[in-house]
């Protein structure tokens, strides 16, 4: 059975593409403002709002720490000079820092959790200089496996790559030509050096969409997904990951009162 979680580019390039359009202007706004961290997520975010919005109407703003890496700012740079959009670039280090002058016990995982929100905090301020839609760059994966910090990297207005596994914004990002060296370099947040998504994670994106698409789109059962190759652990630990990041997706509970 094929497990391959593919689309139809071009199909899905204009039903993303009206999806940003349609939202931005229900919200009685005409700019998006994107988060770009050189990664193929928010590139191929700002390509698609460019596409529906217009590049005059499009916000790019890197938000980099002293430990980001020159390739990461060198790439967020050649998806700003390929569409020609505005660019800003506003350090994160000064408050970051001087924040955990306080907690110098804090370890990495509470630094990069920090980062992510004041990277959204800034777009929101950003948002309402530009009278501007936030725009977000998560993708479906990351949404399942909760790996996104709560009111970080996954706050935002509309996300127009949640529907999408990761190895299916690759094949996207391909369609609305992403440079190839974005698309193909390994996935990291970035938060804290030599960090990569699929290391922390402890699997590669390609398994775990195969492992999500037949789970989820293909309702498969364990015992039919252990007769298509995956392990019962592995099966297992994803299951685990999801049900304990639930409430990551979802919005905060409301208690109901006769």
């Amino acid at each position: 059975m094929n497990l391959e979680p593919t689309i139809k580019p071009r199909e899905t390039r204009a039903r993303l593409v009206q999806f940003i359009e349609h939202e931005v202007a229900r919200a009685g706004l005409e700019k998006a403002v994107v988060g770009l961290s050189g990664g193929v997520d928010s590139s191929l975010t700002a390509y698609l709002a460019v596409e529906a919005l217009g590049l005059q109407h499009v916000w790019g703003i890197g938000m980099p720490y002293n430990t980001s890496s020159r390739s990461s700012i060198e790439d967020a740079r050649l998806v700003t000079s390929s569409l020609n959009i505005h660019f800003d670039t506003i350090e994160i280090t000064p408050q970051i820092d001087l924040y955990f002058e306080r907690f110098p016990e804090a370890d990495r995982v509470r630094r990069g959790n920090k980062m992510a929100r004041e990277r959204m905090s800034i777009l929101y301020d950003q948002s309402y200089v530009l009278e501007a839609l936030v725009v977000g760059s998560s993708n479906r994966t990351e949404g399942l496996l909760g790996y996104t910090t709560l009111w970080g990297d996954m706050a935002c207005a509309i996300a127009p790559l949640g529907a999408l596994f990761k190895t299916q914004v690759r094949q996207l990002a391909r369609e609305v030509g992403v440079p190839e060296r974005i698309i193909a370099k390994t996935p990291s947040a970035e938060l804290w050096p030599g960090q990569t998504d699929e290391g922390e994670l402890g699997f590669a994106y390609a398994d775990v969409d195969r492992l999500l698409y037949g789970m989820l789109d293909l309702g498969l059962s364990d015992e039919q997904l252990v007769e298509e190759g995956f392990s019962p652990d592995f099966i297992s630990r994803v299951r685990e990951i999801m049900r304990a990041n639930e409430f990551k997706r979802r919005m905060p509970l409301v208690p109901e009162l006769d």
